[in-house]
């Protein structure tokens, strides 16, 4: 692992990495962003079992002298989801633990270099009831900001948002959205046109919930 000089870096290591190892915040904050009513109220330790599981990258990294996240929009090649924000992640393969998974799909959606990133811990899993796939979200710490190169077939867009954007309280929204031909309510956060809604809003909201007290962002 390389020596990171960057002043966010050590901070933002240290705080999330105490943090991590704490109770989290879990369900709680999860259901804050979750659409009511949600189809299947199962959590993650109920359908362990049965489910699939799935690595994801939430990747912190600075830009302009601020942290960011990095989300991807799928396009309509992918399986489940279409059109939809997410985390780069995806199946877990035989043999990998969840952090490997999520590294490997992080470079294969982005072009993300495994070795220039540092795993910080694991946030609550979280099963998608209409997929069947129970997620593992890892944390991750970039020194500099990746020279992302999207997969065509998977990523339609690359979106950087600013950490301070996010945890605006100002830029959560709520609307009724007919999904499924029913009526359901949608919390999701705003960043432009974008709307961050879903399993990757919900492992969101646990995130910034643990990170209100970094000064850095």
């Amino acid at each position: 692992m390389p020596e990171y000089k960057n002043p966010l870096f050590p901070e933002t290591r240290h705080y999330l990495e105490k943090k991590l190892t704490e109770l989290k915040p879990g369900l709680k904050a999860q259901l804050g962003m979750c659409p009511n009513p949600r189809p299947g109220h199962q959590a993650y330790f109920e359908v362990e079992d049965t489910s699939l599981k799935a690595g994801v990258l939430v990747l912190l990294y600075p830009r302009e002298g601020k942290l960011h996240l990095v989300f991807t929009q799928r396009t309509d090649n992918v399986d489940f989801h279409k059109g939809q924000i997410s985390f780069p992640g995806g199946r877990q393969e035989i043999g990998e633990s969840l952090e490997q998974t999520a590294l490997r799909e992080a470079q294969e959606e982005l072009e993300i270099d495994p070795d220039s990133v540092r795993i910080l811990g694991m946030l609550t899993p979280l099963y998608i009831p209409p997929s069947n796939y129970c997620i593992y979200p890892v944390v991750g710490l970039a020194e500099g900001r990746p020279d992302f190169l999207p997969a065509q077939l998977e990523v339609a867009e690359v979106l950087e948002i600013p950490l301070a954007h996010l945890l605006n309280p100002q830029n959560i929204r709520r609307e009724i959205w007919n999904i499924r031909g029913s009526d359901v309510e949608v919390p999701f956060y705003a960043f432009g046109e974008h709307k961050i809604w879903g399993a990757t809003a919900m492992v969101l909201a646990e995130l910034l919930e643990m990170i209100k007290g970094l000064s850095s962002s």
